[in-house]
């Protein structure tokens, strides 16, 4: 084809067989033919996964990881409900008899004339100030009236109670914190060896703070279950609304930061004991609405959904938390396994013959769950609202006291072969025979002495050059933002080389419990 143009170079007419002729032909296709091209070029290109096959079997585990994590969870907060469960049955069921055996060793060790022998053993002593703390509450209990405080709590308006609500759990993490350690030093204070016997006037003090203590947080739990049962009675169910809202709001707090392995145990303790708390206030509210019913079975399931409604929004917003927390932090599932087994260890050591501690106590440090005001506001619940008249009465009670018995021996064993299954699947046997921890060991100053820390004098004096940071635009240029970096920083303002810098070093999950700070955040 001829377009009649003079080629410059051949002074001729152009055709086929001149070279430019050809070029401009060739250009003229390309710039008619560009768009076509690129639409079949976008819909024929290919790509090649494999050529980078780390970072996609890096996502895909990630995704796996999400779908473990709920079955995982749950494995975790099921074995811990059950721990839970068996401390909180022990205050019910054993805690009496051990009062009363403890008492009976009071009287007849006198009348035997055993006068070498201790009147009571640490363990016994301190029962019986978990008895005296309870009927005294108790006794203190009996004058608080549940239905003005219900009307009087009814009668505000739905933000303020949803902030109240708000407050309360805030206060009642701050009471467990605080009152473990109150109870942990009547405790320690009474069975503390003593050379005079003045000292023991120092237990006086102690114990009244406990029972004040006890007392305080049992009404905090008490308007707390109030505030709930005013929200499942309200006409257009608001207020449960917004609280069971707030729930979701914790997703927000938590999976937007950073966590380790140490913060995830803690956050899973808190989880479990938020999680046994919230059925017990559930049963609480049952109680109440089911008296004011006159136990009418039909009213029974008028409460179910919205019993129903609360614990799958608590267990939803717990696996949607669990679930990216692990994904933004690169946890994987299997830490819930070494976090069942940490549970499992405190129970198998409390069965030990060194063991320093009693279970229930163990797991108020672990979890944060303090069994004493729950129990003391249950208690009082049920005798308001279950009245005991008649011989037959009398006959229930008891038969429903064995039956209690029953479930703690049961679910003790159990539990107990479970603990020891996990405990050998974990290895961490040898650390039954280890001795109790002391207050003060090397391990908490950093596990090396001051003297390899500390050059030698001799040394600094012949270095002839200093080790000094070039300028600070070199080493603060940017800010550390890992442990590491900043120990590097450290290590080379000190000159220390190698291992000779001091490290901080990170605790074992035996060694954490629900207020132990781990990092810069307590969850």
């Amino acid at each position: 084809m001829q377009l009649g143009l003079t080629c410059t170079a051949c002074h001729s007419n152009a055709d086929s067989s001149c070279a430019f002729q050809k070029y401009v032909n060739y250009e003229l296709q390309e710039d008619y033919l560009s768009l076509l091209r690129f639409i079949t070029t976008e819909l024929t290109r290919g790509y090649f996964l494999e050529h980078n096959e780390a970072k996609y079997t890096e996502r895909r585990e990630r995704v796996y990881t999400c779908l473990r994590i709920p079955k995982e969870l749950e494995k975790l907060m099921i074995f811990g409900f059950f721990l839970c469960l068996d401390a909180f049955l022990y205050v019910f069921t054993l805690l009496p008899l051990r009062v009363i055996l403890a008492l009976l060793r009071l009287v007849t060790v006198p009348c035997c004339g055993l006068s070498g022998s201790r009147l009571l053993q640490p363990a016994q002593v301190c029962d019986v100030l978990k008895g005296f703390i309870m009927v005294l509450c108790y006794s203190m209990m009996s004058y608080v009236d549940y239905a003005m405080m219900y009307h009087l709590i009814r009668g505000q308006s739905v933000i303020k109670l949803y902030i109240i609500y708000n407050m309360l759990e805030v206060a009642d993490r701050l009471f467990s914190s605080f009152g473990q350690d109150i109870l942990d030093a009547l405790y320690w204070t009474a069975t503390e060896p003593k050379e005079k016997k003045r000292a023991h006037i120092g237990v006086i003090p102690h114990f009244f703070m406990a029972v004040l203590y006890v007392f305080l947080h049992a009404i905090l739990i008490m308007i707390q279950a109030t505030t709930l049962n005013v929200a499942f009675n309200s006409h257009n169910k608001s207020l449960l609304t917004i609280m069971m809202s707030n729930n979701f709001v914790e997703i927000k707090g938590s999976v937007f930061k950073k966590f380790e392995k140490n913060n995830l145990f803690q956050m899973s303790n808190s989880d479990i004991k938020e999680r046994f708390t919230n059925y017990i206030l559930l049963l609480i509210v049952c109680l109440r609405n089911m008296e004011q019913f006159s136990w009418n079975p039909d009213h029974l399931w008028v409460l179910f959904p919205d019993v129903f409604m609360v614990i799958a929004s608590e267990s939803a917003v717990d696996v949607v938390k669990h679930a990216f927390i692990t994904k933004f932090n690169d946890i994987s599932a299997d830490v819930y396994g070494e976090y069942r087994a940490s549970l499992a260890f405190d129970l198998v050591s409390s069965r030990q013959k060194n063991a320093y501690t009693d279970y229930s106590d163990s797991v108020s440090r672990r979890m944060g769950f303090i069994p004493l005001p729950l129990a003391l506001l249950l208690i009082r619940v049920v005798t308001s609202s279950v009245k005991i008249q008649g011989s037959l009465s009398f006959m229930c009670v008891l038969l429903f006291y064995l039956g209690m018995i029953t479930l703690k021996v049961l679910n003790s064993i159990v539990l107990l072969g479970t603990s020891c299954v996990f405990v050998k699947a974990a290895n961490m046997e040898e650390k039954l025979s280890d001795p109790p921890p002391s207050a003060v060991s090397t391990a908490d100053r950093g596990g090396i002495p001051l003297s390899s820390v500390t050059p030698p004098l001799s040394n600094m004096a012949n270095s002839s050059t200093p080790t000094v940071p070039k300028s600070e635009s070199d080493t603060f240029l940017t800010t550390p933002d890992d442990e590491d970096d900043v120990s590097k920083i450290i290590n080379t303002d000190t000159g220390l080389e190698g291992d000779m810098r001091p490290k901080t070093p990170k605790k074992d999950l035996l060694e954490i419990d629900r207020f132990t700070i781990c990092g810069n955040r307590i969850n």
